[in-house]
């Protein structure tokens, strides 16, 4: 009885080992894959350029003297012509005064010396006196003329002395802090003179920025065929755009390009004007600056997102008919506003791009495809 049950499990093993396995299939990935989009798109060059004032003064004095008041609130907007500062006027004005003395001694000397000279020339005209003395009373009027010139020079330097008690602003523009308290002795008169403050115009304001070599020769080479008119023949246009926006909503015009590369940094300066009348662009900003490039024309575009980078190479991941993953070395191009980056290189208008589930696809794998609605052009 016992040997008849071992060769029933016996049998019964052997039949559960004879029984074929299967391993359950993985699913593939799945993929989203979008279609290529040809539209027109003008093309732009991006710049990192910091903004800086059109006009800007160290504000110094042109006569020494102790600091007699100060007419401005730190930091505010000043008008052209606006007293900011009076030096000590008194002893520029005794200086004044006693040069005008001066002029007042040398027209009574004058006087004097005219009314001689002419009194000379009616008595030679009667004999009464000798040549040799009409002479000498004409030298002496001469003599008496060109001291009251020094004289009358000497006062208008003393008056300028005086008006330069008072320093005013030379420019329309925002202040900065005053640098010097009331009751301190400056100096003035020399670029080494006590700097007082600074100006700084706010309206319209410069963007600085550097183009390369290579950049400014494709300039030169799309000018020369006809393909885009050169920045130092009309106000190209430029955008702008700070840390915090998105964008470039600030439009403004390039009017400057230097006239030699940089030997260091082999760079050419360029330099564009914007409007600021609301102040929000200020003196010392870094922005992101774009100008035009080849101009519009007709590009291949895809998601920005399709594109991936390896240290020297961008490419993308296609699939093609028989849902194979494959891998497309790509030239990039223009990024537009919505996203989407322009291919020179690489890929077809029929290609199906992989857009999402990048980090499942390889290349080679066999990958479950879903075909999203492709973005339209607008």
């Amino acid at each position: 009885m016992q040997s008849s049950s071992l060769v029933g499990l016996s049998f019964l093993l052997l039949a559960a080992c004879s029984e074929p396995t299967t391993a359950a299939t993985p699913p593939l990935p799945v993929v989203e894959v979008v279609q290529p989009v040809v539209r027109n798109i003008l093309d732009w060059d991006q710049f990192t350029g910091r903004l800086e004032a059109v006009e800007s003064v160290d504000l110094r004095a042109r006569v020494s003297g102790l600091l007699d008041s100060i007419h401005f609130e730190d930091g505010e907007e000043v008008e052209q012509g606006q007293l900011l500062f009076v030096i000590d006027p008194r002893p520029f004005q005794a200086t004044l005064d006693a040069r005008l003395a001066d002029v007042q001694v040398a027209e009574a000397a004058h006087d004097l010396a005219k009314s001689r000279a002419e009194r000379g020339r009616e008595l030679l005209e009667s004999h009464a006196i000798a040549a040799e003395d009409v002479d000498a009373r004409s030298a002496a009027l001469a003599e008496a003329e060109a001291v009251l010139q020094a004289a009358r020079a000497r006062v208008a330097s003393a008056q300028l002395d005086v008006d330069f008690t008072r320093v005013t602003a030379p420019i329309a523009g925002r202040v900065s802090d005053h640098y010097v308290s009331v009751g301190n002795l400056i100096s003035g008169g020399s670029a080494q003179s006590t700097l007082l403050t600074t100006i700084v115009s706010t309206d319209p304001i410069y963007a600085r920025f550097e183009a390369d070599e290579n950049l400014v020769l494709n300039y030169l080479r799309l000018n020369a065929a006809g393909k885009r008119q050169s920045s130092r023949d009309y106000e190209a246009p430029v955008q702008l755009g700070l840390a915090d926006e998105a964008g470039f909503p600030h439009e403004g015009v390039l009017d400057f390009v230097d006239n030699r590369f940089d030997a260091g940094t082999a760079t050419m300066r360029a330099r564009a004007r914007f409007a600021n009348p609301d102040s929000l662009l200020f003196p010392g900003m870094f922005a992101r600056i774009r100008i035009t490039g080849e101009g519009e024309r007709e590009a291949l575009l895809v998601p920005d997102k399709a594109v991936q980078t390896t240290q020297t190479l961008r490419f993308v991941l296609v699939v093609d008919e028989a849902s194979v993953v494959q891998y497309r070395p790509v030239v990039i191009g223009t990024l537009t506003e919505d996203g989407l980056r322009e291919i020179k290189e690489g890929v077809g208008p029929t290609d199906r791009v992989i857009a999402a589930g990048l980090f499942f696809a390889r290349p080679g794998a066999v990958v479950e495809v879903r075909e999203p609605e492709a973005p339209t052009a607008h």
